[in-house]
């Protein structure tokens, strides 16, 4: 008998649905009750296939690295999925039972790829950079404010705010360079023309997958892959959904440095330029080619080819 669970996590609670027996019940979360969850989910042995719970902004993190540890298999989803899938199987009604038992009848289903549990390491850098990263937001929103700002104290008080923020994220550049120095691919990764430090701490802290993955996969799993949208003898804009966000604003960025930096990038940019596609467009497919690059370098262990 196979077993799928679902997860329903909330602040202080865990609503568990167990697939098939269709058994729910809700414990807290804390520490306590994610060793009996554990202990419970050992005692099903071979029969448990996966546990699946939904992103919901950090609060699933102690319960999924608990179980990560104690090598269960346990995937995470985001909430977008999640809720697509309750619509497909026709459910409207949202209590967490419903959620728990949507989640086990997704992880039966749809088998979403368990992921091992991340180094200490990884997971100091990977709160350094998300931390780094709403600095970084914070003082964006503000920057934005000031041009719309006239009153010259407001005006005043933004511009105290920015230098603030600006001061916290030199601290948490320096400490996500000293960081991202302790993860093994390091090294293969700095030493490439126009991958900067904040690149590359983030290819190491929000995308562990770079490197295992083939083409096609690190290119979806990052949301730079492009979607058909045909139907009959229309043939649609293919388009890029989906993803990891942070991975691929901070590749935006580091396209343009590399397009001006690496002979290679930068032929293909103005061919495609040169072609009719649209800047946004020719710079995506820079940003997938050179993704699947770095993917294949760390791969098969190689040196960056320039040309």
């Amino acid at each position: 008998m196979r077993i799928s669970v679902g997860i329903d996590v909330a602040k202080a609670t865990l609503m568990v649905c167990i697939r098939p027996s269709g058994e729910v019940f809700e414990v807290a979360n804390d520490a306590w009750a994610h060793r009996a969850l554990i202990q419970r989910f050992r005692g099903m042995k071979d029969d448990l296939h996966r546990i699946v719970m939904e992103a919901t902004g950090g609060y699933e993190t102690p319960v999924l690295h608990a179980l990560q540890k104690a090598e269960l298999p346990v995937a995470r989803v985001s909430a977008h999925r999640a809720h697509a899938f309750a619509r497909a199987t026709g459910l409207l009604a949202k209590t967490d039972a419903v959620d728990a038992r949507t989640l086990a009848h997704f992880a039966d289903v749809l088998e979403p790829p368990v992921r091992a549990m991340p180094t200490k390491e990884q997971l100091v850098l990977q709160e350094i950079v998300q931390r780094r990263q709403q600095l970084v937001s914070q003082r964006d929103d503000e920057r934005r404010r000031l041009h719309q700002s006239s009153h010259p104290m407001a005006r005043r008080s933004i511009e105290r705010h920015i230098k603030s923020l600006q001061r916290e994220i030199t601290v948490f550049d320096a400490l996500m360079h000293k960081h991202a120095q302790t993860q093994p691919r390091f090294a293969q990764l700095a030493g490439i023309k126009g991958v900067g430090p904040v690149t590359v701490a983030t290819l190491l802290a929000d995308l562990p997958e770079l490197g295992t993955l083939d083409r096609r996969q690190i290119a979806a799993l990052v949301g730079l892959a492009p979607f058909n949208s045909d139907s009959g003898k229309k043939q649609g804009r293919r388009r890029i959904s989906g993803g990891r966000s942070s991975v691929r604003r901070t590749l935006y960025m580091a396209t343009w440095s590399v397009i001006r930096t690496q002979p290679r990038f930068k032929a293909k940019y103005q061919a495609l330029r040169k072609a009719g596609k649209l800047a946004k467009v020719a710079l995506v497919a820079c940003m997938r080619t050179l993704l699947v690059s770095l993917n294949a370098m760390l791969r098969d262990g190689t040196n960056w080819r320039y040309a």
